[in-house]
Protein backbone atom coordinates (compact mmCIF):
# COMPACT_ATOMS: atom_id res chain seq x y z
CA UNK A 1 0.00 0.00 0.00
CA UNK A 2 2.83 2.32 0.97
CA UNK A 3 4.25 1.85 -2.96
CA UNK A 4 1.14 2.67 -4.32
CA UNK A 5 0.41 5.64 -2.59
CA UNK A 6 4.15 6.67 -3.29
CA UNK A 7 3.79 6.53 -6.68
CA UNK A 8 0.24 8.16 -7.28
CA UNK A 9 0.54 11.09 -4.57
CA UNK A 10 4.61 11.65 -6.03
CA UNK A 11 6.56 11.70 -2.80
CA UNK A 12 7.51 8.87 -0.46
CA UNK A 13 4.94 7.45 1.84
CA UNK A 14 5.73 5.77 4.80
CA UNK A 15 2.22 4.31 6.81
CA UNK A 16 2.74 4.77 10.65
CA UNK A 17 -0.66 3.07 10.93
CA UNK A 18 -3.51 1.41 9.94
CA UNK A 19 -6.77 2.58 11.38
CA UNK A 20 -10.14 1.60 11.91
CA UNK A 21 -12.33 3.99 9.78
CA UNK A 22 -15.83 4.67 10.05
CA UNK A 23 -15.93 7.70 7.80
CA UNK A 24 -18.98 5.46 5.72
CA UNK A 25 -20.53 3.38 7.89
CA UNK A 26 -21.20 0.20 5.95
CA UNK A 27 -24.32 -1.63 5.44
CA UNK A 28 -23.97 -5.50 5.82
CA UNK A 29 -24.72 -6.45 2.19
CA UNK A 30 -22.33 -3.40 1.44
CA UNK A 31 -19.16 -5.01 2.95
CA UNK A 32 -18.66 -7.37 -0.05
CA UNK A 33 -18.63 -4.55 -2.48
CA UNK A 34 -16.10 -2.40 -0.30
CA UNK A 35 -13.55 -2.16 1.24
CA UNK A 36 -12.48 1.08 3.28
CA UNK A 37 -9.00 1.41 4.79
CA UNK A 38 -8.00 4.90 6.67
CA UNK A 39 -4.15 4.79 6.86
CA UNK A 40 -1.55 7.66 9.14
CA UNK A 41 1.62 8.51 7.49
CA UNK A 42 5.16 9.84 9.02
CA UNK A 43 3.89 13.79 8.62
CA UNK A 44 0.72 12.72 10.77
CA UNK A 45 -1.50 13.01 7.28
CA UNK A 46 -4.80 11.03 6.96
CA UNK A 47 -5.10 8.91 3.91
CA UNK A 48 -8.74 7.23 3.12
CA UNK A 49 -8.23 4.40 0.66
CA UNK A 50 -11.86 3.41 -0.42
CA UNK A 51 -12.28 0.69 -3.24
CA UNK A 52 -15.36 0.05 -4.54
CA UNK A 53 -17.18 -2.55 -6.84
CA UNK A 54 -20.62 -1.59 -7.13
CA UNK A 55 -22.44 1.20 -9.07
CA UNK A 56 -23.18 4.46 -6.69
CA UNK A 57 -24.82 7.29 -7.78
CA UNK A 58 -23.76 9.51 -5.13
CA UNK A 59 -20.19 8.39 -4.68
CA UNK A 60 -18.92 11.60 -5.28
CA UNK A 61 -21.11 13.00 -2.15
CA UNK A 62 -19.64 9.89 0.00
CA UNK A 63 -15.75 11.28 -0.88
CA UNK A 64 -17.29 14.53 0.30
CA UNK A 65 -18.60 13.18 3.63
CA UNK A 66 -15.64 10.90 3.90
CA UNK A 67 -13.30 13.41 4.50
CA UNK A 68 -15.43 15.79 6.26
CA UNK A 69 -16.24 13.23 8.62
CA UNK A 70 -11.93 12.21 9.10
CA UNK A 71 -11.37 16.30 9.38
CA UNK A 72 -13.80 16.85 12.73
CA UNK A 73 -12.73 13.28 14.03
CA UNK A 74 -9.49 13.82 14.40
CA UNK A 75 -9.66 17.49 15.77
CA UNK A 76 -9.84 17.27 19.48
CA UNK A 77 -12.14 19.22 21.00
CA UNK A 78 -10.98 22.50 22.07
CA UNK A 79 -7.79 22.75 19.74
CA UNK A 80 -7.23 25.34 17.39
CA UNK A 81 -8.44 25.07 13.73
CA UNK A 82 -4.16 25.19 12.85
CA UNK A 83 -4.26 21.13 14.24
CA UNK A 84 -6.32 20.00 11.47
CA UNK A 85 -4.79 17.37 9.44
CA UNK A 86 -4.71 17.22 5.88
CA UNK A 87 -6.33 14.12 4.15
CA UNK A 88 -6.21 12.10 1.10
CA UNK A 89 -8.86 10.83 -0.34
CA UNK A 90 -7.87 7.62 -2.77
CA UNK A 91 -10.92 6.33 -4.73
CA UNK A 92 -10.08 3.11 -6.35
CA UNK A 93 -13.55 2.03 -8.21
CA UNK A 94 -14.61 -0.33 -10.76
CA UNK A 95 -17.78 1.11 -11.81
CA UNK A 96 -18.37 4.19 -14.70
CA UNK A 97 -18.31 7.16 -11.96
CA UNK A 98 -19.17 10.39 -13.76
CA UNK A 99 -18.89 11.09 -17.22
CA UNK A 100 -14.90 10.69 -18.15
CA UNK A 101 -12.21 8.87 -20.44
CA UNK A 102 -8.76 8.81 -18.34
CA UNK A 103 -8.25 6.35 -15.52
CA UNK A 104 -6.94 9.01 -13.08
CA UNK A 105 -8.45 11.94 -11.71
CA UNK A 106 -7.41 14.55 -9.20
CA UNK A 107 -8.88 17.02 -7.66
CA UNK A 108 -7.75 19.69 -5.36
CA UNK A 109 -8.50 23.22 -4.49
CA UNK A 110 -7.08 26.49 -5.68
CA UNK A 111 -8.54 30.04 -4.67
CA UNK A 112 -8.83 31.53 -8.00
CA UNK A 113 -9.71 35.85 -8.01
CA UNK A 114 -12.53 36.46 -10.63
CA UNK A 115 -10.93 39.63 -11.80
CA UNK A 116 -7.25 39.50 -11.64
CA UNK A 117 -7.20 35.82 -12.33
CA UNK A 118 -4.60 35.24 -9.22
CA UNK A 119 -4.06 32.46 -6.94
CA UNK A 120 -4.54 33.31 -3.23
CA UNK A 121 -1.47 32.19 -1.19
CA UNK A 122 -0.88 32.33 2.18
CA UNK A 123 1.22 35.29 3.60
CA UNK A 124 4.63 34.88 5.02
CA UNK A 125 3.72 34.56 8.57
CA UNK A 126 1.34 31.66 7.31
CA UNK A 127 3.89 29.81 5.19
CA UNK A 128 6.00 29.40 8.57
CA UNK A 129 3.31 28.97 11.13
CA UNK A 130 2.00 25.83 9.13
CA UNK A 131 4.81 24.89 6.66
CA UNK A 132 2.89 25.30 3.56
CA UNK A 133 3.50 26.96 0.35
CA UNK A 134 -0.01 27.05 -0.99
CA UNK A 135 -3.79 26.63 0.57
CA UNK A 136 -4.26 23.25 -1.68
CA UNK A 137 -1.81 22.06 1.25
CA UNK A 138 -4.56 22.26 3.92
CA UNK A 139 -7.57 21.42 2.06
CA UNK A 140 -8.27 17.45 1.26
CA UNK A 141 -7.12 16.09 -2.03
CA UNK A 142 -9.18 13.93 -3.64
CA UNK A 143 -7.75 11.00 -6.15
CA UNK A 144 -10.18 8.88 -8.35
CA UNK A 145 -8.93 5.48 -10.50
CA UNK A 146 -11.32 4.09 -12.90
CA UNK A 147 -9.95 1.21 -13.27
CA UNK A 148 -11.90 -0.06 -15.49
CA UNK A 149 -10.63 2.74 -18.10
CA UNK A 150 -7.15 1.99 -18.23
CA UNK A 151 -5.87 0.12 -21.37
CA UNK A 152 -3.49 -2.05 -19.80
CA UNK A 153 -0.43 -0.55 -21.24
CA UNK A 154 1.90 0.52 -18.76
CA UNK A 155 3.67 3.64 -19.25
CA UNK A 156 5.10 4.20 -16.04
CA UNK A 157 5.70 2.68 -12.28
CA UNK A 158 2.08 4.16 -11.50
CA UNK A 159 0.35 2.48 -14.13
CA UNK A 160 2.05 -0.61 -13.02
CA UNK A 161 0.20 -0.54 -10.13
CA UNK A 162 -3.15 0.31 -11.58
CA UNK A 163 -2.54 -2.70 -14.11
CA UNK A 164 -1.85 -4.78 -11.27
CA UNK A 165 -5.49 -3.37 -9.34
CA UNK A 166 -6.98 -4.92 -13.14
CA UNK A 167 -5.65 -7.52 -13.77
CA UNK A 168 -4.20 -8.87 -10.36
CA UNK A 169 -1.11 -9.49 -11.95
CA UNK A 170 2.53 -8.39 -12.03
CA UNK A 171 4.96 -8.63 -14.65
CA UNK A 172 8.41 -9.31 -14.54
CA UNK A 173 9.61 -6.16 -15.92
CA UNK A 174 7.81 -4.11 -13.34
CA UNK A 175 9.50 -1.78 -11.15
CA UNK A 176 6.86 0.27 -9.40
CA UNK A 177 7.93 0.49 -5.36
CA UNK A 178 6.00 -2.12 -3.03
CA UNK A 179 4.61 -4.40 -6.02
CA UNK A 180 7.79 -7.16 -4.97
CA UNK A 181 5.80 -7.31 -1.89
CA UNK A 182 2.61 -7.32 -3.51
CA UNK A 183 3.24 -10.22 -5.87
CA UNK A 184 4.77 -12.46 -2.64
CA UNK A 185 1.49 -11.57 -1.60
CA UNK A 186 0.15 -13.19 -4.49
CA UNK A 187 2.26 -16.08 -4.14
CA UNK A 188 1.84 -16.89 -0.71
CA UNK A 189 -2.52 -16.69 -1.45
CA UNK A 190 -1.81 -19.07 -3.91
CA UNK A 191 0.05 -21.75 -1.04
CA UNK A 192 -1.67 -24.38 0.79
CA UNK A 193 -2.47 -23.83 4.10
CA UNK A 194 0.46 -26.00 5.59
CA UNK A 195 2.64 -24.10 3.19
CA UNK A 196 1.38 -20.64 4.20
CA UNK A 197 1.78 -21.26 7.69
CA UNK A 198 5.35 -22.27 7.30
CA UNK A 199 6.26 -19.37 5.34
CA UNK A 200 4.29 -16.81 7.84
CA UNK A 201 6.51 -18.48 10.61
CA UNK A 202 9.68 -18.19 8.73
CA UNK A 203 9.04 -14.68 8.01
CA UNK A 204 8.20 -13.48 11.61
CA UNK A 205 11.47 -14.80 12.43
CA UNK A 206 13.02 -13.22 10.12
CA UNK A 207 11.36 -9.43 11.26
CA UNK A 208 12.28 -10.86 14.85
CA UNK A 209 16.02 -10.96 13.39
CA UNK A 210 16.03 -8.00 11.61
CA UNK A 211 14.40 -5.80 14.12
CA UNK A 212 17.02 -6.76 16.82
CA UNK A 213 19.83 -5.63 14.45
CA UNK A 214 18.64 -2.98 14.11
CA UNK A 215 17.86 -2.42 17.71
CA UNK A 216 21.32 -3.01 17.97
CA UNK A 217 22.26 -0.30 15.50
CA UNK A 218 20.37 2.40 16.92
CA UNK A 219 22.25 1.75 20.02
CA UNK A 220 25.37 2.54 18.46
CA UNK A 221 27.13 -0.62 19.45
CA UNK A 222 29.86 -1.35 16.49
CA UNK A 223 28.64 -5.27 16.54
CA UNK A 224 25.40 -4.13 16.42
CA UNK A 225 25.04 -6.52 12.97
CA UNK A 226 26.94 -9.55 14.77
CA UNK A 227 25.06 -9.23 17.72
CA UNK A 228 21.49 -9.07 16.20
CA UNK A 229 22.11 -11.88 14.51
CA UNK A 230 23.23 -13.75 17.42
CA UNK A 231 20.04 -12.52 19.37
CA UNK A 232 17.92 -13.70 16.64
CA UNK A 233 19.44 -17.50 16.40
CA UNK A 234 19.09 -17.93 19.94
CA UNK A 235 15.74 -16.53 19.94
CA UNK A 236 14.73 -18.97 17.38
CA UNK A 237 17.00 -21.85 19.06
CA UNK A 238 14.61 -21.02 22.27
CA UNK A 239 11.41 -21.50 19.91
CA UNK A 240 11.11 -25.50 19.56
CA UNK A 241 15.17 -26.33 19.31
CA UNK A 242 16.52 -27.03 22.49
CA UNK A 243 16.30 -30.33 22.25
CA UNK A 244 18.01 -30.49 19.08
CA UNK A 245 21.05 -28.27 20.49
CA UNK A 246 21.44 -30.36 23.10
CA UNK A 247 22.09 -33.67 20.95
CA UNK A 248 24.07 -31.69 18.62
CA UNK A 249 26.38 -30.62 21.61
CA UNK A 250 25.94 -34.26 22.72
CA UNK A 251 26.83 -35.74 19.79
CA UNK A 252 30.08 -33.25 19.16
CA UNK A 253 31.09 -33.74 22.61
CA UNK A 254 31.50 -37.61 22.19
CA UNK A 255 33.20 -37.06 18.96
CA UNK A 256 36.12 -34.94 21.36
CA UNK A 257 34.97 -31.77 19.69
CA UNK A 258 36.43 -28.91 21.78
CA UNK A 259 34.06 -27.21 24.27
CA UNK A 260 34.27 -23.66 23.21
CA UNK A 261 33.77 -24.82 19.88
CA UNK A 262 30.89 -26.11 20.81
CA UNK A 263 29.22 -23.54 22.90
CA UNK A 264 30.02 -21.49 19.60
CA UNK A 265 28.18 -23.70 17.42
CA UNK A 266 24.75 -24.47 19.63
CA UNK A 267 24.53 -21.74 21.70
CA UNK A 268 24.72 -23.70 25.23
CA UNK A 269 27.01 -22.23 27.61
CA UNK A 270 30.08 -24.17 28.85
CA UNK A 271 28.78 -25.52 32.20
CA UNK A 272 25.37 -27.15 30.37
CA UNK A 273 27.89 -28.79 27.48
CA UNK A 274 30.21 -30.16 30.82
CA UNK A 275 26.42 -31.63 32.17
CA UNK A 276 25.71 -33.77 29.40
Amino acid sequence: MAGFLSELLGKQIKIQSILESESNPQAEDDKLNRVDILAENDQGELILIEVQNNTEQDYFHRMLYGTAKLITDFLEKGEPYGKVKKVYSVNVVYFSLGQGDDYIYQGKLDFRGLHLEDSLVPSIRQKKLFNIQAVSEIFPEYYVIKVNNFNDVAKNTLDEWIYFLKRSQIKEEFTAQGLAEAKANLLVDSLSEEERANYLRFMENRRYEISMIESSRSEGRLDGLEEGIKRGIKQGMQQGKQEEKVNIARILKQKGTDLDAIAEATGLSRKEIEEL
